[in-house]
């Protein structure tokens, strides 16, 4: 797509809302010696009281207009007004191009509860914040209502932030396969499995580095999370080493929470769940993705649904607290059917929490490769998958607790968490909304350093740290001195120690 922008706007701000209109698009030089490439010009201005902006887009030699104006008001600031003019004028014209009007309007960001959650620390009540999204940012309201309440219960559950809490994740990038949409650095061969002894090895030297961290700075740690990957992928007594070796340094029994991901139900077993008991874990996430063993197949998971309900049934024995179910609206080969009779199977089973995600195509999926059209604007059922899972669920008495997006999810949907009171995933939270700082241990893990002394909702400064994506590199890397001069110079700096 070709972008010309006479504005102070962000660039990537414009490129990220076309792509809601063009998903998979790119912006490159090459674009412009593309005959049939989409264009998009952009304009504005502005004087005391409005910030004007106009879009002139193009696509197959078709040509929509559109003026808009953003009012300058005192809960916002010049940088968002801006935003809202821009986002207006852009979708206004791609709209009547596509014939189409995104649900979450101009709201592209990963955290579309972080307007409301602004919003209502200003002073302004539920339904004022609702009108806003809905009238300024073109929100549709339910999807307004659903932002503002996950923000009012996320404002209910993380309080006041210490600047003394932090959390700690532990990665375990290895799974039995790799599925057909996944992004993230996971390892299957058997060649890359061997690596698995050494790599708890180096995995439990990081992990005391980061709790020497942790000490050195005075801080408390509210929770802990081993994802992945597959965690459960070590076999029973690799399992236990990972799980002593984190109780040597911190008391689990304190935690508000420790989570261990069991995201293959074909990796999970009594053994390995009584252990995770006996260690402390007080959340485990089992997730079929569908209850359809035609779609698990088509995606690339080794597991049928009947493999999922007898790992669900070894969870809930176990004695864990809280058992989480992640779902995936808008799967290829998925339809509206198939994932409501899903959701009607898992709620029968009472979980404590449940997440529903929506189908996102990243560039380095394998799903990618074989099928370019798995890119969707309006998403097909995927849609009537999410309301229909929201509505369920929430009957079912399961209340919306977290939500975030991504680039290029079908329909341009959301991922929301639903829990019963008291069963709230609060990694999800502190990780999503950067409440506190997580450290993190292992391949392809981000220490992220929050400075939250203004508070929760207030943006704050934040310095990443990251270790090695890959594994046989991770092996080889020694960065403990970096990550704890860093963190302590980012502590100090920010009058946090």
């Amino acid at each position: 797509m070709i972008i010309n922008i006479q504005s102070p706007i962000n660039k990537y701000y414009v490129q990220t809302l076309a792509m809601i209109f063009f998903p998979g698009e790119h912006f490159g030089d090459k674009e412009q010696e593309r005959e049939d490439a989409p264009s998009l010009f952009l304009k504005t201005t502005e004087n005391e009281g409005e910030i004007f902006a106009y879009v002139e887009a193009c696509v197959n030699g078709t040509t929509a207009k559109c003026e808009y104006a953003s009012p300058k008001v005192e809960y916002r600031t010049h940088e968002r007004t801006l935003k809202l003019a821009v986002g207006g004028a852009v979708i206004g014209a791609l709209s009547e191009l596509v014939k189409y009007r995104p649900s979450w309007g101009m709201l592209i960001g990963v955290r579309p509860s972080k307007v409301a959650t602004e919003l209502l620390n200003s002073g302004l009540p539920k339904t004022k914040v609702k009108k806003i999204l809905s009238n300024d940012y073109m929100v549709i309201p339910k999807k307004a209502a659903l932002a503002t309440d996950i923000a009012v219960t996320e404002k209910r559950i993380v309080g006041e932030p210490s600047t003394k809490d932090c959390s700690v994740y532990v990665s375990i990038p290895f799974c039995p396969t790799r599925c057909s949409y996944c992004s993230f650095v996971s390892y299957t061969s058997k060649r890359l499995l061997s690596l698995i002894p050494e790599y708890l090895e180096k995995l439990k030297a990081d992990i005391k580095s980061n709790f020497d961290i942790i000490n050195s700075l005075g801080l408390r740690v509210r929770t802990v999370y081993i994802g992945g990957g597959t965690p459960t992928i070590l076999d029973a007594r690799q399992l236990e080493e990972l799980l002593a070796c984190i109780a040597s340094y911190t008391d689990t029994e304190k935690l508000d929470e420790y989570t261990l991901e069991a995201g293959r139900p074909d990796t999970i077993d009594a053994e390995k769940f009584a252990i995770a008991k006996a260690y402390g874990v007080t959340r485990v996430s089992v997730n079929p993705q569908s209850l359809c063993d035609g779609v698990l197949e088509g995606i690339g998971r080794s597991h049928t649904a009947d493999d999922f309900f007898r790992a669900f049934d070894v969870a809930k024995r176990s004695g864990i607290r809280t058992v989480n179910v992640d779902l995936i609206a808008g799967l290829p080969g998925d339809n509206f059917k198939q994932f409501s009779t899903t959701v009607d199977k898992i709620i029968s089973l009472e979980p404590e929490n449940i997440t529903v995600h929506t189908f996102c195509v990243k560039k380095s999926a394998e799903v990618l490769r074989r099928n370019m059209q798995v890119y969707s604007v309006r998403g097909g059922d995927a849609g009537k998958c999410v309301d229909y899972s929201q509505i369920r669920i929430q009957q079912a008495g399961l209340i919306p607790y977290y939500m975030y997006r991504q680039k290029n999810t079908v329909g341009n949907y959301e991922n929301v968490g639903f829990a019963l009171p008291e069963h709230e995933g609060l990694y999800n939270i502190y990780m999503m909304e950067e409440i506190h700082s997580i450290f993190s241990a292992g391949a392809g893990g981000v220490t992220k350093l929050v400075d939250n002394t203004s508070g929760y909702g207030t943006s704050g400064n934040i310095e990443r740290l990251f270790h090695n994506k890959y594994p046989y590199e991770y092996l080889t890397e020694d960065r403990s001195k970096l990550f704890l001069d860093t963190a302590m110079e980012f502590y100090k700096k920010h009058g946090m120690i």
